[in-house]
């Protein structure tokens, strides 16, 4: 399969970065599975529930489309067109810890996202097409070892105690403080972690990943002008 990944230019290259902005999200569900006397895939609960209820499996836990949404949700972003998204990190259920380049181009549809990530997972790499680099890897955990020195960490859940307006949130950081958003890629429960310093809701009501993420980087372009 050809990847589909390439480099892309930002706006503001030559800019001074007063901030940067890494996402975390974990447990995403991408799950290699032989279906029979096909080619490998990426499981997942619409194609295959036969399949994992056959192995006993709980289907709506293989929701791979919820990933891809959330990172389409940062990737599209204009903090990320700014070029204020430093890393993407992704973390599978598995235990598998992926980089995403932020200048990578994600497929638009789902089905050649799974193509890709189960290229990426055979592979270990996929670099970019107008060059040598390296535009997604599977890297060596843990992922605290990659987070930028004195950087804010920040969990991301509804279950979240403090419930925030996340733009007076980011106002009380320092300005240039790295952030590091924390979020989950799963269908159900709460990516808790040890190494997170705050846990927040930023809405009162049930939001998917994606929609909360967006609301996040939405808070981060209205604090620094980014339109």
């Amino acid at each position: 399969m050809t990847s589909t990944a390439s480099a892309s230019g930002r706006t503001g290259e030559n800019v001074a970065r007063p901030f940067e902005v890494v996402f975390v999200l974990l447990n995403a569900s991408l799950e290699i599975a032989k279906i029979g006397k096909k080619d490998f895939s990426i499981l997942n609960c619409d194609d295959h529930n036969n399949f994992l209820r056959k192995h006993k499996k709980d289907p709506s836990l293989y929701r791979p489309d919820i990933l891809h949404q959330e990172l389409m949700a940062i990737l599209d972003s204009p903090l990320n067109k700014a070029g204020r998204v430093s890393s993407i990190y992704v973390e599978t259920a598995g235990g598998v810890l992926l980089h995403i380049d932020p200048h990578t181009r994600l497929p638009r549809t789902f089905k050649r996202f799974c193509g890709l990530m189960l290229q990426l997972l055979q592979k270990l790499s996929i670099r970019s097409n107008a060059g040598p680099s390296k535009l997604l890897k599977v890297i060596k955990q843990p992922v605290t070892k990659y987070l930028p020195i004195g950087c804010r960490r920040i969990e991301l859940s509804h279950s979240a105690e403090n419930l925030v307006n996340f733009m007076d949130y980011v106002k009380k950081l320092p300005p240039t403080e790295p952030v590091v958003i924390i979020a989950g890629a799963m269908a159900h429960g709460r990516a808790e972690v040890s190494w997170a310093d705050d846990a927040v809701s930023v809405s009162g009501y049930p939001l998917s990943g994606a929609s909360a993420l967006s609301r996040v980087c939405h808070s981060f372009e209205g604090l620094h002008g980014i339109v």
